[in-house]
């Protein structure tokens, strides 16, 4: 089995992984799958649960895509993909929860690689995971931070700490001042040695069922009124302008003629914006500002 294969078999399972977790979890809904194919090549199948006693919206995409033109997203300022074919296959997976305690969270993880006249000029793996809370736990970032930093232990001693800031300065809006939640690890262009860095990917995506289910174990019942849905419903507002504006995966998919419906399908179901919205001084809303500044989560 040549590499990519190898790569494609493990995303494919860790697609069927992560939903039988979640359905699990959600006690409820199940995914339904939607397959698809990509004109220029390739294709993938987009799983989506809705209306669960847990996830008001989860979605999970497995995609296997090819071309012969990459789009300015992924080809600026590398000259030796110019001219060469591509093929890029990943799982990316949004889940957002129906009660406001239980942060939204996002996971990718990816392999690329090109060829020109039959032979590899690049090649390499990115992914990561993130935490987006409404209302945050201390225990609870914390916990999502050791599950992180235990799984890059065995990659060397800076690798959590050169993640984590990756993750840090990738999630921000610039023009809110603000990160997009409490971070977690982001990596791209990861082209070492492809069993080291192929075993890396595999931690990431085998480690965001041990970050997250716990939370939802914690959180999935805790009682919520109006006041705290509809503060929930708002500061999705800020994920949805991140995704539309700064994020390199959904630019790469648009721009690359993937399927609309399987790239968006990270927006939240329902979500609202208001003018000049300003929390209560010292209440349960207003705390949620100092949790989207980049800190050493472990040390505190």
């Amino acid at each position: 089995m040549n590499e990519f294969d190898r790569v494609r078999d493990y995303l494919t399972g860790l697609q069927d992984r992560i939903c039988g977790a979640i359905e699990h979890a959600d006690g409820q809904a199940h995914f339904i799958e939607d397959q698809w194919q990509r004109a220029e090549g390739g294709g993938g199948r987009t799983r989506i649960l809705r209306d669960g006693a847990v996830f008001e919206q989860a979605g999970i995409g497995f995609s296997d895509v090819a071309g012969t033109r990459l789009p300015p997203s992924a080809s600026a300022n590398r000259p030796e993909l110019a001219g060469a074919s591509w093929r890029a296959c990943g799982v990316s997976l949004v889940f957002h929860p129906r009660n406001p305690y239980l942060p939204t969270t996002h996971a990718n993880v990816r392999y690329f690689q090109a060829e020109r006249d039959g032979e590899k000029v690049a090649a390499w793996f990115g992914g990561g995971f993130d935490l987006t809370p409404f209302y945050p736990f201390d225990e609870d970032v914390q916990h999502w931070h050791n599950v992180a930093r235990d799984l890059c232990a065995p990659f060397g001693d800076n690798r959590y700490a050169e993640h984590k800031r990756w993750c840090d300065d990738y999630f921000v809006l610039k023009h809110r001042n603000e990160t997009r939640g409490v971070g977690g690890l982001f990596f791209d262009d990861l082209h070492g040695d492809f069993d080291t860095d192929f075993a890396y990917l595999r931690a990431v995506g085998d480690g965001f069922l041990d970050a997250y289910l716990p939370l939802v174990a914690r959180r999935k019942d805790t009682p919520y009124g109006e006041r705290e849905r509809e503060f929930q419903l708002y500061r999705r507002g800020r994920y949805v302008e991140f995704n539309l504006v700064y994020d390199r995966g959904t630019l790469f998919g648009l721009q690359s003629g993937g399927r609309s419906e399987s790239i968006l399908m990270s927006l939240p179901p329902r979500v609202r914006w208001e003018y000049g919205f300003q929390p209560e001084t010292g209440s349960d809303e207003a705390r949620l500002a100092a949790y989207l500044v980049p800190r050493d989560w472990l040390t505190e």
